[in-house]
């Protein structure tokens, strides 16, 4: 009987797949292109994938980080921002960009513009798949750059790579921590809850489910399995026939979703860390309520955003601040694996 079930999960899974690859080349339309520099990716380049809606703030710091890591190339979609977001990104040399003003929730949140732009031009690459408040890193990042990590990871047959989204905050009132483009966000942001996640892997997708940090503790505290969750499988090595399912939380084929070890050992793993507790949520929290652009029930996150229109504390005697990688490490929220 298990037999039987399993082939019928992969044939849903698999016409569901197809279903997503289609949905993302007929969205490809809503897609105006701004800048196409793509003539420049070589083979071997790492590539990034984003998409924006007013991230001037976040930007220069996001691009610094990701080029000294080691991506050669960004694919931007810009979704009809009007802080200097498109006319920044316009100017970077290393950038192709794409804007459109359709709904980013009827986009799958984006995921259907990103996948048409994957398809054509990400295929053989290792691509980083991020938000512009997500900074990615990985055990010995600070030492060894991204190409060393795709190629061990090549070597081991491995074609994605996880990551834990961990929720960054100040010690205060978010709004007592103002920031300018540029500058490090985790100068502020140091502090991290660091033991309160639950973890279960979802039987169909076979991808982790974690759920926990600061926003399950102080924002859906009654209801901890409204949290979000925070697996996200970013990096991968690119085919045009994969798609995204929900962000970048789980992918197909379902194969790509097994970052973890099941035979009680561990696998490598980075982290993501998420600046979204800038002063400027506080501002930015209105408007997405506003908007609702970004959850799929959005009345039910109403309570979320009035508590961060509140401008809130989030720290407390249990918080962690933020050292190193290694710390990480240590805490077991990343893990060096064999990667050594």
């Amino acid at each position: 009987m298990d037999l039987l079930s399993n082939a019928i999960t992969a044939y849903r899974l698999r016409w569901k797949r197809r279903r997503l690859l289609f949905r993302a080349l007929r969205k490809r339309p809503q897609l105006r292109c701004i800048v196409n520099r793509t003539e420049q990716i070589e083979k071997s380049d790492i590539l990034g994938a984003v998409t924006v809606r007013n991230e001037m703030m976040r930007l220069p710091h996001f691009l610094d980080h990701h080029r000294r890591l080691g991506v050669a190339h960004f694919l931007f979609v810009e979704n009809d921002s009007d802080d200097g977001t498109r006319e920044f990104l316009a100017e970077q040399p290393d950038v192709s960009l794409w804007t459109t003003p359709q709904s980013y929730k009827l986009s799958r949140f984006g995921m259907d513009w990103m996948t048409a732009l994957q398809a054509r031009y990400a295929h053989g690459h290792w691509c980083l798949t991020l938000d512009a408040d997500e900074v990615f890193i990985y055990p010995h990042h600070d030492t060894r750059p991204l190409p060393a990590l795709t190629e061990w990871l090549d070597r081991q047959g491995r074609t994605s790579f996880g990551a834990l989204m961990l929720d960054m905050y100040p010690k205060g009132k978010l709004s007592a921590h103002p920031y300018q483009a540029g500058d490090d966000p985790f100068a502020a942001l140091c502090w991290f809850d660091g033991g309160n996640y639950m973890i279960q892997r979802k039987p169909d997708l076979q991808n982790l489910w974690i759920q926990g940090g600061v926003r399950a503790r102080c924002f859906f505290g009654g209801e901890p399995r409204r949290a979000p969750t925070m697996g996200k499988i970013p990096l991968v090595k690119w085919n045009r026939r994969f798609a995204y399912v929900s962000s970048t939380h789980s992918l197909l084929p379902r194969r790509l979703n097994r970052v973890y070890a099941d035979d009680g050992g561990e696998m490598a793993s980075g982290i993501l860390l998420h600046s979204k507790f800038l002063n400027v949520v506080v501002e930015k929290s209105a408007e997405e309520k506003r908007r609702r652009e970004h959850f799929a029930n959005s009345d039910l996150y109403d309570g979320y955003y009035n508590s961060l229109i509140d401008d809130p504390d989030l720290w407390c005697r249990a918080s962690t601040k933020f050292i190193s990688w290694r710390q990480l490490e240590a805490m077991g929220l990343m893990s060096k694996g064999n990667w050594v």
